[in-house]
């Protein structure tokens, strides 16, 4: 084996330029394929990232609970709580879930009014103390020391400037409580913070008790409990496992896999039947255990047509590259027919002979690939130092730069495509190559 690989590489440097072209077309195949791989892959899951970071987590756990109407013929009134703080967060400690951080917020959307000039915004009532929470933002003016001031608001760059409000400044947020009632409360500007997209720029957070005294739920609870896992792919499973400690401890909880039944393509609007269906009754608190791939599929379906889209254009490349090769191959063969007739009458075997013209395409390729591979990475680099300004974009990137993300399966699965693909293309020559009788080799003129 070792002979052969020596002589297949031997073989590569007497054509230098015409193997170089054929390396170099792999390695453009290679560039594209993998380039637009990790760009998609590095789009969908910044986009999957901005979106995990505006709700919290990975896993969602809410709370609801009926109201009985009042009057016969109306609906029953449906209102998000938990009351019980800790009850979850003990459940997600004693559990074996590998997570990095949790929290719990009480959101609440409404309108903030300053000097005659309204908008509209969602409120995150959170713990201002949490370090998770304050690692995420990005101060712009103000300080972390204003934070400890139960009506402290924070507030994005962008709602500042529409406000034309600034740290310090008092403004009035009206809002409904999970009743239904409108209420009112004053805030004061505590920091303002950069806001990379649109949604983020109309989020702005303040105490969690306020917030709760705001929307009516008593203190210590909250609306949503929210878990960042330290590996988001095993978010599906950490979800149902929650979900299964809820339903051992006898609380009453939803069923992923009554959603995954009635709702295969889209668990979450499943999971969403079980609680908004009128039909459904409860009393108490009726827990809701959802993750990220439950609520957006369309994350996962974006990049499994990314790479089905990238796998069939690395396909046609390569079929367009093998037929190079298959023609280079056949001169291959004329060109040494002499030399191949000496080799087999020293002892070569058949067998030996179609190894060596096998092993060096495949070499060829697989130097090509890896070339490709390496540009690729450098283009990525450079395209990845490029800052973007954009708003419109803020979504898709990565603290203002795009990024990339190369699959280690996918770029295995193509090497392996790529070796299988040769040897096709090569087999005809190789066989033609192993069967020449050493005589008749001989006994050629070119």
């Amino acid at each position: 084996m070792g002979n052969t690989f020596r002589l297949a590489l031997k073989n590569l440097t007497r054509q230098k330029r015409r193997n170089a072209i054929l390396a170099t077309a792999i390695a453009f195949g290679f560039l594209v394929v993998t380039a637009i791989d990790g760009f998609t892959s590095g789009v969908v899951g910044n986009l999957e990232n901005m979106i995990t970071q505006l709700t919290g987590g990975n896993i969602l756990v809410a709370g609801y609970e009926k109201i009985p109407a009042e009057e016969e013929g109306k609906k029953d009134e449906l209102i998000g709580i938990i009351k019980d703080r800790n009850y979850i967060r003990n459940i997600v400690e004693n559990s074996n879930i590998d997570y990095e951080y949790f929290s719990c917020y009480t959101q609440t959307a409404g309108q903030f009014v300053f000097n005659g000039k309204k908008a509209l915004s969602t409120v995150f009532g959170r713990d201002l103390s949490e370090e998770s929470l304050r690692e995420s933002f990005q101060i712009v003016e103000g300080s972390f020391d204003n934070f400890d001031d139960p009506q402290a608001l924070i507030i994005s760059d962008k709602l500042a400037e529409t406000l034309n409000i600034a740290v310090g400044d008092q403004l009035i947020y009206t809002t409904s409580t999970i009743y239904g009632q409108n209420n009112v409360t004053d805030f004061t500007v505590a920091a303002i913070i950069k806001g990379n997209t649109f949604l983020s720029s109309m989020q702005t957070y303040a105490n969690i008790e306020t917030i709760n005294k705001l929307v009516e739920i008593p203190e210590g609870g909250y609306s949503t409990f929210t878990i960042f896992l330290k590996n988001k792919n095993k978010q599906a499973k950490y979800a149902s496992y929650l979900e299964e400690l809820i339903r051992r401890d006898g609380a009453n909880v939803s069923s992923r896999l009554e959603a995954m039944m009635t709702n295969p393509g889209n668990i979450g609007k499943g999971i969403e039947k079980q609680f908004m269906d009128p039909e459904q009754k409860w009393e108490g608190v009726k827990y809701v255990v959802e993750c990220l791939d439950d609520e957006v599929p369309q994350l996962n379906y974006a990049l499994y047509i990314v790479h089905f889209v990238t796998t069939c254009i690395l396909i046609v490349i390569l079929l367009i590259v093998m037929v190079g090769v298959s023609n280079t191959y056949r001169m291959v063969l004329y060109e040494r027919i002499r030399e191949i007739g000496t080799m087999r009458a020293l002892g070569m075997t058949g067998k030996q002979t179609r190894r060596v013209f096998t092993t060096e395409a495949v070499i060829l390729c697989v130097i090509g690939a890896l070339c490709g591979f390496i540009l690729a990475g450098i283009l990525m680099g450079i395209v990845h130092m490029i800052p973007i300004n954009s708003e419109a974009l803020g979504f898709f990137l990565n603290n203002g730069h795009f990024s990339f993300s190369v699959s280690p399966f996918t770029t295995i699965f193509q090497y392996v495509l790529l070796i299988l693909l040769t040897t096709v293309a090569v087999r005809t020559s190789a066989k033609k190559a192993a069967k020449l009788s050493p005589a008749e080799a001989l006994r050629t003129i070119k």
